[in-house]
C-alpha cells in the first residue's frame, strides 16, 4: 500500500479505519473546518469526471491534539459547503 502525504485516517463509531485525502483546511465564521475526499480500496480518489464526494468536518482543538467532528446541523453544513465551494472556485481561478 502506497503511503500518501495528504492521507488522513479516521476511525468510525465501530473503530474501523477509513482513509481520506486532505483537500482543504479553511475557516468559516471563526471555526476551522477540513474537507476530506474518501480514498477507495485501490488507493485512488474518485475520477474528476465523477461527482466527487467530500466530507466536511469541524476541527476542535483539545489537550491531546486536534479532533475532527462531523457537522450535524444541516443548515450549518450547507453554509460550510457553500463556503468550501467558493474557496475551491477561487483556488481554480488562481491556477488558471
Amino acid at each position: 500500500m502506497e503511503e500518501r502525504l495528504d492521507e488522513v485516517v479516521l476511525l468510525d463509531e465501530n473503530g474501523e479505519a477509513a482513509r481520506f485525502s486532505h483537500v482543504l483546511t479553511f475557516l468559516h465564521e471563526g471555526e476551522r473546518y477540513v474537507a476530506l475526499e474518501p480514498i477507495e480500496e485501490g488507493g485512488q480518489t474518485q475520477d474528476d469526471d465523477a461527482e466527487a464526494e467530500v466530507v466536511l468536518m469541524r476541527i476542535e482543538r483539545g489537550e491531546e491534539g486536534d479532533t475532527y467532528r462531523p457537522v450535524e446541523n444541516e443548515v450549518l453544513l450547507d453554509e460550510v459547503f457553500a463556503h468550501f465551494l467558493e474557496l475551491m472556485d477561487e483556488l481554480e481561478e488562481e491556477e488558471e
